[in-house]
């Protein structure tokens, strides 16, 4: 029955797409890779939701939740903070200047170089991280909570490698023959799937340690459990209350306000009113996710106890403990409508960046519309059999890979982020500034965490072991204090990166003044309810750091 339900959802959610998409022009470059420009509030806020919510988020943050408890919740709430200064500040200058790449500001602003070198940088981060870690990460969740190795009388590695290729090739599918639109609608139905099935899991999960009551588990929780719902973090933890006024702005700002996997939905739009509708919507539901991706993380640590060997099971363990087999086929069905929507996503932006910033400008100069497009998706095959072969070579490493990859993410994003508000805010400073400030950013940060950092912690623990400690844990976490949390790392190079840009432009300024022109490609008149719903917004995080503090 629970097959039967997993295939009768998601063949729902293919049809539904396929007849929603079909009228698109999709041998235009606007067609294919924005959608024609015609996605509405609600097509964007299920779209960006989706993406957004992968496997490694949904299992890594309530792996975290399992061990420190909501203060990883700082990903989801600072979140709609960034999707409001996006929608009041970032968006209208995007479709003022009717840009379909993030990249195609920076040429603009920037030069050509600047322009390469991130698309670059977006196409490697989605290559080597996020795609193969989207599919590991899903595959591995799906194996797990769902017994796929057994089902099939294979080895867990060996079954790896189906579920990646079976993930893989459907999302392809979306991505590359469907285009932006058919990503989109598909996300938005599986979000609604997704946040239904999402909640089950909590729902159920309190009614388990409440003996049948969801307020009465509620009320366990917080009795046993009272340390959990602190949610400003120590400094020893992994997110430091003080980073949420340095790295963890970063990080949010950069994600849902200049990342192309992410704003591609809302450069979507078919007006200002409505991508502006779909931001503050999504960033309502995201002040709730918590409920999704923490809080079932709390329950299993109060369910088992505390007893898991691997923060990162308490999920799917939660999930095989308390889910009615009725739900399994339809929770089975979301979930690989979540791992979906971020790998066609991903996968969809990168056709973007390379059939617009690359093939075009470097391989074709007089490509037609039709030649850049099937350019864009022949790329993405390849870059899609590329990720497919290279994430089940991750198989061993799932415990640390959610939070390496977020340190391994700031090696972009610092720079990114800075160079576009600088672009939009200043004049004057130059291309030759934002080229020399994105090398210093990124070979800074990698230094300094993969060279720099282990051998300080390294001598702290040697020093730490002849004082006569012995102590694994005591150790780690002498390894740990020994230098700063990543996030504070990254707030340290966007200033350094904004002094770079200033300087330099003051030796080697533009020569003259950058003047930003309206396309008039869409209309950009503002959605009346945008400052109330954007206050509204911002007062609830407020409120809500207030009550947990």
């Amino acid at each position: 029955m629970g097959l039967i339900t997993f295939a009768a959802f998601t063949l729902l959610v293919a049809v539904i797409s396929y007849f929603a998409s079909r009228t698109t022009d999709e041998t235009t470059s606007d067609g294919y890779f924005l959608g024609g420009r015609s996605l509405t509030g609600p097509v964007i806020a299920g779209s960006l939701l989706l993406t957004n919510l992968s496997t490694e988020q949904i299992i890594g943050t309530n792996g975290v939740g399992f061990s420190e408890g909501i203060l990883i919740a700082a990903y989801e709430i600072i979140a709609a903070v960034a999707m409001v200064f996006t929608a009041f500040v970032l968006l209208p200058k995007y479709l003022k200047g009717g840009i379909s790449t993030i990249p195609q500001f920076l040429e603009k602003r920037y030069g050509k170089l600047t322009k390469t070198i991130v698309s670059i940088l977006f196409l490697m981060a989605y290559a080597i991280s996020m795609l193969p870690t989207v599919l590991y990460s899903g595959a591995l969740a799906i194996n797990t909570m769902f017994d796929i190795p057994e089902r099939m009388g294979m080895e867990p590695e060996s079954a790896l490698w189906v579920t990646v290729w079976g993930i893989g090739i459907i999302g392809s599918i979306y991505a590359i023959f469907g285009g932006l639109k058919a990503v989109a609608v598909s996300d938005s139905i599986n979000a609604v799937g997704l946040i239904i099935g999402g909640l089950l899991i909590p729902i159920f999960g309190l009614m388990a340690v409440g003996d049948g009551s969801v307020i009465e588990g509620m009320n366990v929780l917080t009795t046993n459990l009272p340390e959990k719902f602190e949610i400003l973090g120590g400094p020893d933890s992994s997110v430091p209350w003080t980073t949420l006024f340095t790295g963890m702005l970063i990080v949010n700002f950069y994600y849902w306000g200049t990342n192309q996997a992410i704003i591609q939905r809302a450069l979507g739009a078919k007006n200002l009113a409505e991508g502006q509708k779909g931001l503050c919507l999504a960033a309502v539901v995201k002040i709730l996710g918590p409920i999704i991706v923490v809080l079932p993380g709390i329950i299993a640590f109060q369910y088992f106890n505390g007893d898991l060997a691997n923060a990162d099971e308490a999920y799917p363990m939660l999930v095989k403990a308390v889910l009615p087999t009725a739900f399994v086929g339809f929770f089975a069905a979301v979930l690989f409508g979540a791992i979906l929507s971020s790998f066609n996503s991903a996968l969809n932006s990168s056709v973007t960046l390379f059939g617009l910033d690359l093939y075009k400008q470097y391989f074709n100069n007089d490509a037609s519309e039709k030649q850049v497009v099937r350019a864009g998706k022949t790329f993405g095959i390849f870059l899609a059999v590329f990720s497919m072969a290279i994430a089940p070579l991750l198989y061993g490493v799932e415990g640390g890979i959610f939070n390496y990859l977020q340190e391994l993410n700031g090696s972009f994003s610092v720079p990114i982020l800075a160079i576009i508000l600088v672009g939009y805010f200043s004049k004057r400073v130059s291309g030759k500034a934002a080229n020399i400030a994105i090398v210093f950013a990124v070979v800074t940060y990698l230094v300094t965490l993969y060279i720099i950092k282990p051998i300080i912690a390294g001598n702290a623990v040697a020093a730490a072991e002849l004082g006569g400690i012995t102590d694994a844990s005591e150790l780690a976490q002498i390894a740990k204090e020994a230098f700063p949390s990543f996030l504070h790392i990254m707030g340290i190079i966007f200033g350094l990166v904004l002094i770079i840009l200033f300087s330099v432009s003051k030796f080697f300024p533009r020569e003259t003044d950058y003047m930003e022109e309206y396309t008039r490609q869409v209309d950009i008149t503002p959605w009346k309810y945008l400052k109330p719903a954007g206050v509204f917004i911002c007062i609830a995080v407020i409120a809500i750091y207030t009550f947990f503090s």
